[in-house]
């Protein structure tokens, strides 16, 4: 099942996708507008549908939300990134190792969260050094609490696409990564939500991330160095999961910190992040 939510005259509403069109769920006949309450529709019977809407004619938002907590997201996860950012001299995690030992776990301010098609506001830094990450973002359908690597699947609702925007200099200014990765519009996320049971498990599904149509990122995403279920557990062990929480597992390598020099995102640009079985999350730099 692929669900998106749309801004409607109402405000935030979500739905589900079929073909070109978007079809509005309903609970009790109102419009559903709590991913948590999708959650729990889906799978409980029939679901309630209001009058479709072509995906054409509505504005895109972010499938996810409101957020309970912030956005947890994981660094250094794929063994060519986790190079190339060892190399890059922004690193301030710690260890400074090329392959962590253990997943290297931060957050993004919920009020990070953005919508496909809006505008990236690099303008907003004042150290203008915004970067791109792709990244793979899982949903969490159930409470999750000291879970079993082999059981963690259980507990994923579905899969979306995440760019973990980041102003580097802020990153390495403070020696940590939250303020950096915390701008508000920082956390693009959409176009659609695809659960688990379509997606499948990741693992062949490929990721690329391109700057003005330029191919700057590709991986596979069996190439994560944590995989989802690793995440899970590391994350569960210490804090305690909820539906709807959202996870941003990682970024491979090709962000602009990793040329020479940099090639940060500037007003006029366009990011597109894809991963096969989700589609394309377009934002354009202002």
């Amino acid at each position: 099942m692929r669900i998106a939510a749309i801004h409607s005259q109402n405000g935030k509403i979500f739905g589900t996708v079929e073909g070109n069109l978007f079809r509005p769920l309903l609970s009790g006949g109102k419009e559903v507008r709590d991913l948590r309450d999708v959650i729990a529709l889906v799978g409980a019977g029939p679901l309630e549908h209001g009058a479709p809407v072509d995906l054409a004619k509505v504005k895109l938002a972010a499938p996810v939300g409101p957020l309970a907590k912030n956005v947890m997201a994981v660094g250094k996860n794929y063994h060519d990134h986790a190079q190339e950012f060892a190399r890059s001299g922004i690193d301030q995690s710690g260890d400074k190792l090329e392959v962590p030992e253990a997943p290297v776990v931060f957050t993004k301010a919920v009020t990070a969260l953005a919508d496909p098609g809006q505008g990236l506001p690099a303008s907003a830094d004042p150290t203008n050094s915004t970067d791109y990450e792709g990244e793979l973002g899982v949903v969490i359908g159930r409470r999750a609490k000291n879970v079993k690597r082999a059981d963690a699947y259980n507990f994923v609702f579905g899969y979306t696409i995440v760019n973990d925007a980041t102003a580097r200099t802020v990153q390495q200014k403070h020696k940590q990564w939250f303020l950096g990765k915390s701008l508000d519009g920082y956390c693009p996320v959409g176009p659609v939500l695809v659960t688990a049971d379509e997606f499948g498990r990741p693992d062949a599904q490929e990721l690329t991330t391109t700057v003005n149509g330029e191919r700057r990122q590709f991986a596979r995403l069996r190439d994560l160095i944590f995989d989802v279920p690793a995440i899970i557990q590391a994350i569960s062990a210490y804090v305690p999961l909820e539906p709807g929480d959202l996870i941003a597992t990682g970024t491979p390598a090709g962000v602009g910190i990793g040329f020479k020099p940099p090639r940060y995102l500037k007003p006029g640009d366009a990011v597109t992040i894809s991963i096969s079985g989700i589609g394309e999350l377009t934002n354009p730099v202002v």
